[in-house]
This record gives C-alpha cells, structure tokens and sequence, in this order.
C-alpha cells in the first residue's frame, strides 16, 4: 500500500492554535448531540405518544448508527481525505438535528438520531488530522486536547441540556445542536487544510458489512439485555451473530489487500494493548456518569440521595469535563517528558484512587464533586496518551483507521459499564413507597468495579513498550514503520 501525498496551496497555513481549537470545538460538538437528549429521555412517551420501550430507540440508534460510522468514517478518511471527511460527518450532525428538531412523532427523530450518531467519526478523524498537519513539537499537547473532548462535550451536555429542557420546548435541544454543528462546520472549512496523506485504493465493503454486523448485534444484545431478558432466545441469538460476524470480519480482513482495519498492524503488541486498554478505561469514564447524576437525584428520604435536580446533577459533573481539559496539558507534558506509557499508567493510577475514595464519598454535593474532579484527572491524561500510543505504532497513511478503531474500542467499554452498571442497579433495590430504588451499596459496588477496571487497565499498560519519543511525524513513511 503507497502513501500518496495531495498537492497543496502554498499559502501560509493556519497557527496549530486555530487548527486545535477548532478541531476540539467540533469533537465538544459532536460529544454534546450525544448527551442532549438525556433529560427529556423520561418525558419522551409523553411527547411522541409511544411506548418506554420504543422511546428508548432514540438513544440506541445513535448508539448503533455511531459504532457502524466511526471505523468507516475513519479508513475513508485515510483514503480521500479526513478533513472532507471531517465536513461530510458535522453535515450529517446538522440534517440529523434538523430533522429532530422538526419531529413530531417517534420515527422521524429516530431518524434524526441516527444522522447525528454518524456524526461520532469527527474526534478519531480530528486526532488523524492532527499527525498531519500539526508540528511534531506540538503534537502531544494536541492530541490530548482532541481525545479529552469526548469526554469535555459529555460532561458539560448534561447542565446545558437539562437547562434547556427545564426552561424551553424539548425540540430546542435539535436547534441548538443543528446551530452548533452549522458553526462547527464553517470553522473547519475556514480553519483547517486537508491532510497530505492518503492511501488511495478501494474501500472493503465485506469488512464494513461484516464489522458493521458484529457491532450491531453486539451492542443491541448490550442494551437491550435488561429490558429484554440477559437468557432470551433473542439475545442469544444476537451474540451468536456477533461472534460469526466477528469470525467472519476477521478471516476476511487478513486476506483482502486493503482492508477496513489492518488487523496485522493491528495485532502489534502496542496497538493491541492501548486498544484494550481503551475498553477498560471506557468503562472506568463511564460509571462516574452512571452514579453521580442518580445519587444527587434521589430523594433525601432515602437517607443516601441528595434531593437535586437534573440540572444541579448535571453541574456536578461539569467540573469532570473542565478538568479534562486542564489534564490535557498535563498529560502532553508526560507524554513527551516520560512516554504514553507512563502517561497511561499514571491516569490509570489515578483514576483507580479517585474510585476508590469515591466509594465512601457519596454523601455531598462537594464529595461528589471531588471524585469526579479526581477521576476527570486520570480520565484526562490517559485519554491524552492512548493516541499518542495508537500513532507511534501504526503507518501514517492508517492513522485514521487506527484512531477511529481505537475510539470505538472506548465506546464499547463505555457500553460495558451501561450494561453492567444497569444489572448492578436493578438487581440492588430497596423499596420506597410503591418504587424500587438503586441502595447505596448497588452505587459503591458499581464505584469498586470501576476502581476494578482501572487498576486493570495499569496491569494492561505495564506489558506496552517504553518508547520516550512517542509520536511519529506525519512524514515517516509505511516501510520505515512496518520494520518496527
């Protein structure tokens, strides 16, 4: 496979400062459709006239919709672009928002969900474009800015969204996601230059069918599993696809010439472990969410719940999504001081403790606030290092394929801690008046596996290779690195 370079105008290129700043305004974007809909999720059968159950689609399709998107989003953009691509997906968040904020009834917004959740390739192709186009010095600090967005933009959704369903029509969450995705998308077309590396080729339609149907099948079996039964045929058979899916995805990708994703370079210790290593930390991010805004919502009769509000939830997290980004140069300095791994294992470290003491630490507004700051920190600087690892590993023509991969590698452990912390929550209950509500211990053990994953992601990165400089210039070429 040849790295084609793409001609250029030899005009000045933009300050890496615009370059960053606009491509971490477009991933807060994308990560904040993500989270909009959470406050009205309760209201949603009132407003659409449907079922619970049925309303709940509107959460799941962008769920499946963004796991089919991120891995093809990010070998397209290795093979014609990734700033084009990059455009193609924040055109997709503004129709689909557009088309939700026109809704009425359950179908259209189902729709209009499933355009946003296409949307979720913009962080993975925004770190790609970074190797390209931003100097080797100042690639670091970039890169833990871009991947801490994720995290950024779901933090600060919940306060934002809950403001504005308390005070506005719920379609108000479309609009204001459709005006700043139009922003977001003028930015880049202004802002950032496309990158000089291609890979050319054809795109794998077999690995894309099949990946996709593994990814589908295992994430409905994930979220539906509680409402639909963890031992029903349906489930069942849904694993059963994913695992013939999954064979069949990779017997493929290790014949086919230009593959979906290189499962070769894929394989290489490094990329295998940050991948991995991904999976947990993405539960590890997660649980925090899962607890914090329920604990501050639950009545004081309880004993344990701090009778807040969705919005007052949602402010107790912000300082989580702030702090990532304060991490990120943190985490840049790490990185190019020690190397990623030690970057990696030191979040991991410090997450596992924020856990830890967060387990007897759910009895304030201000106890919450500093486990999630603590977790937000070790969030921050491992986020920042799992690209830096993923890049220094994989040619510069498959960054974008890597990176989306390894992304997705984080939504799925983001997937585990729902369906796991679910389990956890509906099975340990107590009753209050005529409802079955979560116990304080059911919020402590979901705290004690996520400290758990944690301490497993460090016990993952202790096996990385130690390599002081981390990234790779975007001018190194496949054959230097395949001797790697």
């Amino acid at each position: 496979m040849s790295t084609l370079p793409v001609d250029t105008e030899s005009t000045k290129p933009p300050a890496t400062s615009a370059i960053v700043a606009t491509l971490a305004l477009a991933g807060i974007v994308v990560a904040l459709m993500q989270t909009l809909v959470i406050p009205i999720i309760p209201h949603l059968p009132e407003y659409l006239d449907a079922s619970a159950s049925d309303t709940a689609w509107a959460v799941t399709a962008t769920l499946l919709a963004a796991a089919v998107a991120t891995p093809v989003m990010g070998r397209l953009g290795d093979m014609f672009g990734k700033r084009r691509m990059l455009l193609l997906s924040l055109v997709l968040l503004v129709i689909g928002s557009i088309v939700g904020a026109l809704s009425s009834s359950l179908i259209p917004l189902i729709v209009g969900r499933t355009l946003q959740g296409l949307a979720s390739g913009v962080i993975p192709l925004g770190i790609s474009v970074m190797r390209d186009v931003v100097p080797k010095e100042k690639l670091a600090g970039a890169v833990a800015v871009m991947s801490a967005s994720l995290g950024v933009g779901g933090a600060f959704g919940l306060p934002i969204a809950a403001l504005i369903a308390e005070y506005a029509d719920w379609h108000f969450l479309f609009w204001t996601s459709a005006v700043l995705g139009v922003f977001a998308t003028a930015l880049v077309t202004l802002v950032i230059p496309e990158s000089p590396i291609r890979t050319g080729g054809t795109f794998d339609y077999v690995g894309a069918a099949t990946l996709s149907t593994a990814l589908i099948t295992l994430l409905l079996a994930i979220s539906k599993g509680s409402a639909w039964g963890w031992s029903s045929a349906l489930i069942l058979a849904l694993i059963t696809v994913t695992i013939l899916a999954l064979a069949a995805w990779g017997w493929w990708e290790l014949r086919t010439t230009q593959p979906l994703v290189d499962l070769r370079v894929s394989m290489r210790r490094q990329v295998l472990l940050t991948n991995l290593a991904s999976i947990v930390f993405g539960f590890a991010m997660f649980a925090a969410t899962m607890v914090m805004p329920q604990i501050v919502q639950l009545p004081e009769a309880t004993g344990y719940g701090l009778g807040g509000s969705m919005l007052t939830a949602g402010l107790v997290m912000a300082p989580f999504g702030m702090v990532l980004l304060v991490a990120a140069p943190v985490s840049s300095h790490l990185t190019n001081s020690y190397g990623p791994k030690i970057t990696l294992m030191i979040g991991a470290v410090v997450v596992a403790v924020g856990y830890g003491v967060g387990i007897f630490m759910l009895h304030s507004i201000w106890q919450l606030v500093v486990t999630g700051v603590v977790i937000g920190i070790g969030t921050g600087l491992a986020y920042g290092a799992m690209p830096a690892l993923i890049m220094a590993a994989v040619p510069a023509s498959q960054t974008g394929a890597a990176n989306s991969f390894n992304t997705l590698m984080r939504a799925l452990g983001t997937s585990f801690a729902s369906a796991i912390a679910g389990v956890v929550l509906a099975q340990m209950t107590t009753i209050m008046g005529n409802t079955a509500i979560p116990t304080e211990s059911a919020f402590r053990v979901i705290m004690a596996v996520a400290a758990g994953s944690a301490i497993a992601a460090l016990a993952v990165a202790v096996f990385l290779p130690r390599h002081h400089h981390a990234l790779i210039s975007s001018a190194t070429s496949e054959s230097t690195m395949a001797t790697h």
